[in-house]
């Protein structure tokens, strides 16, 4: 037995696709007993009473056909994370997925919100449904991918991006800080048809860094020469806007940059708040590090598609400075409640638990209280030490500096790289073609454990906004329907 689990986990941890990888998965939960756990509802992680429970009343209204009653059920209990269904332990004792009644009760809700979108009712009109469906999905939310900093090792954002992508779980809210901004600005600009192309290592254009030389660096520009970058951006990122973005992609991308100078409060760029923004410019300013690159100045598109400056009185440096997870942003402006973290910032990924085991020590517990208090102590110092400060360029270094420690690094399900030393010294190196695709298999194999989980997590949600499509489709339909008609008569 010891051997057969044994080669379930080399044939994971060698595993081609992720077909290849969940199913080596599957049969160690068989052959280790697991799958029994995951038959038994009961778990002092969640309610499994209620989600039976809820299980029964959602199926027995649908096959009643009483939609009246399936429609209050709906309005009375749908939540993303009823009964704690949502909660990590849940899904550390098996390899593959979680409790079977977590997977029937999210399959039963879909159901039920698919048969109320396909079914003509003679009490139940289209407009009534798509009132019930647009107010539904404003209470139950939705769910965004969030691609942090971290310069080169940012190239781990691009495994991520393939795994979900390839597995049909590519959220349409992606936000990207600094490395991840130009990551979420190829999948902003690029078609699904485009995208398996663009995630081939052997198309991508790595070359992003180079130096500048003692002189300019003296001179206040920087370390590397953000002409660079910007070619590198050119090759990878097509040039539009962030609105041109959407129309073309119907992917929303958030690009955050943070300010240049002490009086300025950084910003979240995207097709709402900046729609005429280029997205080249927004990634190059993210990406801006401070000291490494020189601040950038934004351009947009105005009203005869001409390239225009944009605040020009204002210059943006590295987004993941102030803010490096929009999370409150994006919930404010998208209804985002719930977030997938990709994070690869080289100071923050050495402090992320990639423990897969339920249990933990004293010693983790203890690792935990240690490194909380610190960063507690370290975080009043800074802010202590900004208010006092006279220096302008002094006192600008501090509260950067205060920003990156005060800021939150996770989200609700986060997918971190394993841990390699040798990383810290490759944060500013150009990666060749078998680099970048050593980055993206570490980005799709840290990913794949996490599928099922993100695929639980958002099933409502999709589901949601496919029948928004579809009931918006078919009012459009009778609308032209009727001023046809209309013309003739």
């Amino acid at each position: 037995m010891k051997r057969a689990l044994k080669a379930c986990l080399e044939a994971m941890n060698t595993a081609d696709d992720y077909q290849a990888w969940a199913d080596a998965a599957r049969e160690y939960d068989r052959l280790s007993g697991n799958e029994e756990w995951r038959e038994e509802d009961a778990s002092p992680h969640y309610d499994y009473k209620m989600i039976r429970l809820r299980f029964n009343e959602l199926r027995t209204a649908r096959q009643r056909g009483d939609v009246d009653q399936l429609v209050f059920y709906i309005n009375e209990g749908l939540h993303g994370n009823l009964g704690r269904i949502a909660n990590p332990m849940l899904y550390q004792h098996c390899y593959f997925g979680t409790k079977a009644l977590i997977g029937e009760y999210l399959d039963e809700v879909c159901a039920c919100l698919q048969w109320i979108c396909d079914t003509d009712f003679p009490n139940f009109s289209l407009v009534q449904k798509l009132e019930f469906f647009e107010r539904t999905h404003q209470s139950f939310g939705e769910s965004g991918l969030m691609l942090s900093g971290g310069a080169a090792l940012g190239m781990f954002h691009l495994g991520v991006l393939k795994a979900m992508w390839e597995n049909s779980l590519l959220p349409s809210i992606i936000s990207g800080s600094s490395a991840g901004s130009i990551m979420a600005s190829v999948a902003a600009t690029h078609t699904d048809d485009e995208l398996e192309a663009m995630l081939d290592p052997e198309y991508i254009y790595a070359e992003a860094f180079r130096m500048v030389g003692w002189r300019g660096t003296l001179r206040g520009k920087g370390i590397l020469d953000p002409a660079q970058l910007e070619l590198c951006l050119e090759r990878n990122v097509q040039d539009m806007t962030f609105e041109e973005a959407f129309h073309r992609t119907g992917r929303r991308v958030n690009i955050t940059v943070s300010p240049a100078d002490p009086h300025q409060e950084s910003r979240l760029l995207n097709a709402v708040t900046s729609p005429h923004v280029l997205i080249r410019k927004a990634s190059l300013a993210s990406c801006a590090i401070p000291y490494v690159y020189p601040p950038v100045m934004l351009w947009a598109k105005n009203i005869n598609g001409e390239k225009v400056p944009y605040i020009p009185s204002r210059q943006w440096v590295d987004g993941s400075i102030k803010n490096d997870l929009p999370i409150q942003r994006l919930a404010r402006l998208y209804g985002v409640n719930h977030t997938i973290v990709s994070q690869t910032n080289p100071h923050v990924i050495p402090f992320l638990s990639r423990n897969k085991s339920s249990d933990k020590t004293i010693g983790s517990y203890v690792k935990e209280m240690v490194v909380s208090n610190t960063r507690s102590n370290v975080n009043m110092l800074l802010d202590y030490t900004k208010n006092k400060l006279s220096n302008r360029g002094l006192a600008l270094l501090v509260d950067k500096a205060h920003s990156i420690v005060s800021q939150s690094y996770q989200g609700d399900i986060n997918i971190v790289p394993a841990r390699e030393p040798m990383n810290a010294f490759r944060v500013l190196s150009n990666a060749s073609p078998d680099d970048v695709a050593r980055y993206i298999r570490a980005g799709e194999t840290s990913t794949w454990p996490q599928l099922e989980m993100i695929r639980n997590s958002t099933s409502i949600s999709r589901t949601i906004n496919t029948c928004l499509v579809a009931l918006k489709a078919e009012e459009e339909r009778e609308l032209e329907e009727y001023s046809q008609s209309h013309a003739r008569a």
